[in-house]
């Protein structure tokens, strides 16, 4: 996500970082500038693959369990741009993968380009969720129970276009392949810009959702419509839930009880290293135009948060890769497994907090399905917190662009309408000789 990278940048430390960059791009051998941003460490091949083999990797595990795994990939594409993406969906037993019972998660992986490891730690989870791999100190029987109550989607790699541009030298790479940063790209507070705001790393796109990557994700969550969801990051390590666009985390009792079990993960598996709270409130920086804080307060899913699961914090600013991402075996099987077993117990907490959240909730209090909720099912609802709100926030900008073409157009034909009366009234003149 790069959170560490842009706190730790100041005016200051971005103008020593220019002139880092300019004196380093410049190669004495051929007099050319280096177009593409520098960094110490190249890609370690031997800890991790490039897109394409990960991806066939990920393919392979679906193919020997397809009691399990289902693949299925989309794609979109905007004026000439196209994207795809790849969503694997596991359940326990797989006849019971429309089982409304079920409780539905939904993981986001490699949204920027950077971040390796994000991506390597999808593949990891799969392959503990198919049993090819297990954790020490796991409980089978607790797991099972667990991932018994659970449909899990996981999106591996959502960057991928921006993931080539990495593979292919540029390291500092976040964006997607046209250079919108995809965590900026959402509708809450969308390109609203700080003080701060680095038009390089924060390029928030022409308008929300004009990405293909965003727009499959954000149809993915609407049909899917997800009680959990997770965006994985690099760049630091901390346990993010809402907000990321202000100073604050939601109100009410549920949000100060999914603080205490994001605690409690930190305790457990972070060994109490990672910052836990509001992504806005813990970083020094607000941003705007983000997946979670879209997940939350306009797909309504109870539980989003951004998870970033390793940071260097001695690499040089200009050493993308190291700072984003593990350099030696060691520290890279290490955050492999400590952040698996970070996850499913994640899941193991969550269902029992949405256990507690639906024993609450009467019928009346029902949340209404994101389907319901986007056909304006209800003017007014109980949420989940069980106060009043009104529920016209999701779709609001679609019908402010309706209403200014439907104000342009009546202008248009009454001007259209007045020219004509104009013309109508003015005197006939005779062309002949009175």
């Amino acid at each position: 996500m790069g959170r560490r990278l842009r706190h730790v940048l100041s005016l200051s430390s971005q103008s020593i970082f220019i002139i880092l960059f300019l004196f380093t791009s410049f190669s004495p051998a051929n007099g050319k500038t280096n177009l593409t941003r520098p960094s110490f460490t190249p890609i370690n091949r031997d800890l991790y693959h490039n897109s394409d083999s990960l991806m066939e990797e990920i393919s392979a595990l679906v193919h020997r369990h397809p009691h399990k795994l289902y693949m299925e990939t989309i794609g979109s594409q905007n004026k000439g741009y196209r994207a795809e993406m790849t969503v694997v969906t596991y359940c326990l037993n797989r006849t019971e993968i429309d089982d409304k019972l079920k409780y539905r998660v939904l993981l986001s992986f490699g949204q920027h380009g950077r971040e390796l490891i994000t991506s390597e730690l999808a593949l990891k989870i799969l392959s503990i969720l198919s049993e090819e791999q297990f954790l020490p100190d796991m409980d089978p029987i607790i797991l099972k129970g667990t991932l018994e109550r659970l449909v899990i989607k996981v999106v591996p790699m959502e960057n991928q276009n921006g993931r080539k541009l990495v593979e292919e030298g540029d390291l500092c790479e976040r964006r997607n392949g046209r250079g919108v940063d995809l965590n900026r790209n959402w509708s809450v507070d969308w390109g609203k810009k700080e003080k701060d705001y680095d038009p390089y790393e924060e390029n928030p796109g022409a308008a929300p959702f004009s990405e293909p990557e965003t727009q499959m994700m954000r149809k993915l969550c609407l049909s899917f419509e997800p009680h959990i969801w997770v965006n994985v990051h690099s760049g630091m390590e901390a346990l993010f839930m809402p907000y990321d666009h202000k100073n604050t985390t939601p109100d009410g009792s549920p949000s100060q009880r999914i603080r205490l079990m994001l605690e409690k993960l930190n305790h457990l598996h972070c060994k109490d290293n990672c910052v836990v709270g509001s992504g806005g409130g813990s970083v020094g920086y607000l941003a705007h135009g983000t997946a979670t804080d879209y997940m939350y307060d306009i797909a309504r899913v109870p539980m989003a948060f951004t998870f970033e699961i390793y940071g260097d914090g001695t690499a040089s600013l200009k050493d993308c890769f190291k700072m984003f991402n593990p350099v030696d075996h060691t520290t890279f099987n290490l955050v492999l497994n400590e952040w698996s077993a970070a996850f499913l117990a994640m899941f193991n907490m969550s269902t029992h907090q949405l256990d507690e959240l639906r024993s609450k909730t009467s019928d009346s209090d029902k949340l209404v399905s994101t389907e319901d909720y986007m056909n304006g099912y209800l003017m007014e609802m109980t949420n989940r917190y069980g106060k009043k709100e009104e529920v016209l926030e999701l779709g609001m900008q679609e019908i402010r662009t309706y209403f200014r073409l439907f104000v342009l157009s009546s202008v248009l034909l009454m001007f259209m309408f007045c020219s004509r009366i104009s013309k109508s009234s003015r005197p006939i003149v005779s062309g002949m000789p009175l």
